[in-house]
């Protein structure tokens, strides 16, 4: 595959195969939010955490080892089995939901793309440029959701759902068709193992190796406590945030639709000039405590809010605290080795793979145990009924805290920001062990090369902590 595609490889590349599949998924908003209610009439929160929870933990269990074997068979080979298994439930939707979920919770098991298209980029970028690459690929994820929510809203209102899954399965084949014929294979032959025989040892395919890796270094342990106590609330706010702007405070699919494409141009902006200009204004560590500050206060917001005012008012600081993932992952890049990069940043997807498993699963759990339910589900025409509206209009005076999950993430980001404040200003991340090798990264990034002549900085050197 490596002599098939269009060009050299590029970031582009990378961006567009992340586009074309969320963009797909997002038309599937406004549906899926109907079709999981009315599948899942009691308890709706708790099985919508239970499904993605699984999902979660199976692309934590499987990204080690689909990161292992694209370092043996290339990276194009499995953007293309990702991006399958990813796109594959959208057809079932209309065909069997109870098949679309169970397909959705099964398909975690590949459903790791941006492992894959990380490691992608890290192939082909130099290490001052990898950071700035990382927030491209995050922000044409939130590009992907600017218009395709609302536009799925408008054609299901207008032709029906059928027509809106029938689009989202042909951009996913699109999709398909791009990676087979224009994507370009980042890892050249010789920089891959012998042969396509050569041995996946079981530390390379283990989900845990990486986490077993972070008390080697203070450094390291503090970065990956801060990424799990700040994404687990993330990670459980996105699997069911648009259900509860749906169900619980009465938006209508476009407001929905709205919310999402307005979020995603203000978070756009903010992972590509705003964090520019902190990273070279406030340095690389009170980049991510801004954005941690930022992250209590939208989820603060959330969880007291009871009109929709405070949600679109709590939206715009959610997208301000998108720029903490890209700058932690900035300074893990700028502090390690180029062949311990694999091994800085397997720790940290593998942190957010295990959060995006247990996220989901708490937040639903918290749904239930405060009963936060539905009593119908909203009529055809986006409206919500009467004796819904009347148990939206009780809810604030009978529930102190409206969304009780959110207030727990905002107390488990306060954690991860005092955490954060005990990260060095000039941290170096001491990963490798003794029986570390090079192709053992679970994710895929050793390969950067040094170029030619240029000195190891003191900084990067090895040390024991």
């Amino acid at each position: 595959m490596a002599a098939q595609g269009f060009g050299a490889p590029s970031v582009y590349h990378a961006v567009i195969v992340i586009f074309l599949e969320f963009f797909a998924w997002g038309l599937l908003t406004a549906p899926t939010l109907v079709v999981l209610h009315e599948t899942f009439p009691k308890h709706t929160f708790l099985m919508n955490g239970l499904i993605q929870g699984v999902k979660g933990l199976l692309s934590f269990l499987s990204a080690p080892l689909i990161g292992a074997l694209s370092d043996v068979w290339g990276r194009k080979s499995f953007l293309l089995l990702t991006v399958f298994f990813t796109c594959a439930p959208i057809p079932l939707m209309k065909i069997s939901p109870w098949w679309y979920f169970a397909v959705i919770s099964v398909s975690g098991v590949f459903a790791v793309t941006f492992s894959v298209v990380f490691a992608y980029v890290a192939d082909i970028t130099q290490e001052h440029e990898r950071s700035m690459a990382y927030g491209l690929v995050s922000a044409t994820f939130a590009a992907s959701l600017v218009t395709s929510p609302a536009i799925g809203a408008y054609l299901g209102r207008v032709y029906g759902d059928g027509l809106v899954v029938v689009l989202a399965s042909a951009i996913a084949m699109l999709d398909i068709c791009f990676i087979l014929v224009a994507v370009p294979e980042s890892l050249p032959e010789k920089m891959r193992p012998a042969s396509w025989g050569a041995p996946i040892s079981w530390e390379q395919a283990d989900p845990f190796a990486s986490l077993r890796k972070v008390g080697q270094d203070s450094t390291v342990l503090l970065i990956c406590i801060t990424v799990f106590l700040s994404y687990l609330p993330e990670a459980g706010q996105y699997s069911s945030f648009f259900l509860y702007l749906r169900q619980i405070m009465g938006f209508s699919p476009e407001s929905v639709a709205a919310f999402i494409a307005v979020l995603g141009l203000l978070s756009i902006v903010a992972q590509t000039v705003v964090l520019s200009l902190l990273m070279r204004s406030i340095g690389n560590k009170n980049t991510i405590l801004l954005g941690l500050g930022f992250q209590i206060l939208q989820l603060a917001w959330y969880g007291f809010g009871s009109e929709p005012w405070m949600m679109w008012a709590a939206g715009a600081l959610a997208a301000m605290s998108s720029i903490t993932f890209p700058a932690i992952s900035a300074l893990v890049s700028r502090t390690a080795e180029p062949d311990q990069q694999g091994v800085g940043q397997g720790m940290v997807t593998g942190i957010r793979g295990l959060c995006n498993g247990l996220g989901p699963a708490l937040y639903g759990f918290i749904f239930y145990i405060f009963h936060v339910e539905l009593d119908a589900p909203p009529d055809g025409n986006g409206d919500t009924p009467v004796h819904t509206q009347a148990h939206l209009q009780l809810l604030p005076q009978s529930s102190i805290i409206p969304g009780p999950p959110f207030l727990f993430g905002a107390c488990s980001v306060l954690l991860a920001l005092l955490v954060a404040l005990f990260i060095p200003e000039q941290p170096h991340l001491g990963l490798r062990p003794g029986s570390w090798k090079k192709h053992s990264s679970p994710h895929g990034h050793p390969h950067s090369l040094r170029p030619p002549g240029e000195a190891k900085e003191p900084l990067l050197q090895d040390s024991n902590v």
